[in-house]
């Protein structure tokens, strides 16, 4: 089975409309608002976090956007997502922040990144979805992680920055 997920937030019609090229395999689309419904896929609006982990585990691949939450679950189902990042040039986001975290977890062999969706069915289809993180591997992406997120909370406005810098203290405790 092949999972995607788009996550909770905006639809991602471009990522979804990219699924079409997939055949022969079970797709099962986390779509949520978006308009795009791929063919042959069982769509579902949203799901739990409890089944997010559970079509993980149970997927051969996992698709999604470049969202960390949903990154580090795949992660810790085992998997390395393939992972479109969602782009300002098509109003799916405010920034690219996306792409670089894509980037350097691409890099560093936790992520599949694929910047052009229209190639996305043959990364699926060669895709190689398992994922072993050693001891030392997850502490420092934990820590790239919270540098990635500090370093993206000094955008915006003064009033934002500092919620978002309460909510990464948080993270911490």
């Amino acid at each position: 089975m092949i999972f995607v997920t788009i996550g909770t937030t905006e639809p991602f019609d471009r990522l979804l409309r990219a699924l079409d090229g997939l055949d022969g395999e079970e797709l099962v689309v986390q779509c949520g608002d978006s308009l795009a419904r791929p063919a042959r896929a069982t769509c579902i609006e949203y799901v739990s976090f409890d089944e997010l982990g559970d079509y993980m585990r149970r997927a051969r691949v996992v698709v999604s956007h470049a969202g960390v939450g949903t990154i580090m679950a795949a992660l810790a189902a085992g998997k390395r997502p393939v992972v479109v990042p969602r782009l300002a040039a098509f109003d799916e986001v405010v920034d690219d922040h996306q792409v670089e975290l894509a980037r350097r977890l691409d890099a560093r062999g936790l992520v599949t990144l694929v910047e052009d969706p229209s190639t996305l069915a043959g990364i699926v289809r060669s895709a190689d979805p398992a994922v072993a993180l050693d001891d030392a591997r997850p502490s420092e992406l934990v820590g790239e992680l919270r540098d990635f997120v500090e370093a993206h909370v000094g955008r915006g406005t003064d009033a934002s920055r500092k919620t978002r810098l309460r909510r990464v203290r948080t993270l911490r405790s």
